[in-house]
């Protein structure tokens, strides 16, 4: 097995991303046209890290998309399940401040009740067994007022940008993978994306997972969705 199955047994997904962690974020960005770090940047300000917070960046990896908060002086815990990518992280962001790395699972996360600010996670919720059990937890370790912020794809509205995006998902993102050490693992993400609700219908779990003023925001013309909310508490 090198790539994980859309049950999303969680150790075969951490094993896929244990393999893939040296050049995750390159091909990231080759595969998205760059397009990777205009979403980093949207989802930045969208949490808004204050200085003092602290903001749980949950299925961070090599913490690329935790350096941010980090710097805009929050304590920042970059949590995932893939030990392979947790470790290229350590290294990466070696000297970064306010930055720590912890080893967690989405639906058992090693925290405290209402440990957190804002808590956000991209790119990961897709890869979580139970989804709504995911968000459940998320709001568990979120205070009360505590700011949720998902960044995940989703699907274009028009019905010409959708085909597109069908074919470069099932062609494309197959090839540009061949430079990677477990292309296998990209045809998960490909099925897995194929496979993911709509805005609406992710907005709806994240409502019944206990979640308040709910709502969301396409870019890239719905090809990626960030996904508001707040802990009533």
């Amino acid at each position: 097995m090198t790539r994980a199955s859309l049950d999303k047994q969680p150790a075969d997904v951490a094993a896929m991303f244990d393999r893939t962690a040296e050049r995750y974020d390159l091909l990231n960005s080759l595969m998205t046209g760059a397009q990777d770090r205009r979403w980093r940047k949207a989802v930045v300000r969208a949490v808004d890290a204050r200085p003092g917070e602290r903001i749980l960046d949950l299925a961070a990896g090599t913490g690329t998309s935790s350096v941010p908060f980090a710097e805009a002086g929050a304590d920042t815990v970059a949590c995932d399940f893939s030990l392979g990518m947790l470790r290229v992280g350590v290294r990466r962001q070696e000297g970064v401040r306010r930055l720590n790395f912890v080893a967690g699972d989405a639906l058992r996360l090693p925290f405290a009740d209402g440990s957190f600010d804002a808590v956000t996670i991209s790119f990961g919720l897709r890869n979580v067994s139970d989804t709504e059990a995911a968000l459940r937890e998320l709001r568990r370790v979120a205070k009360p007022g505590g700011r949720l912020l998902i960044c995940e794809v989703s699907h274009p509205h028009n019905a010409l940008l959708r085909a597109g995006h069908r074919a470069h998902l099932k062609v494309g993102l197959p090839t540009l993978a061949r430079v990677s050490s477990n292309p296998d693992s990209y045809t998960y993400l490909a099925e897995s994306t194929l496979a993911w609700p709509d805005q609406a219908t992710l907005a709806r779990r994240i409502q019944a997972a206990g979640w308040d003023r709910v709502r969301w925001r396409d870019l890239t013309f719905g090809v990626v969705a960030l996904h508001h909310a707040v802990n009533p508490g």
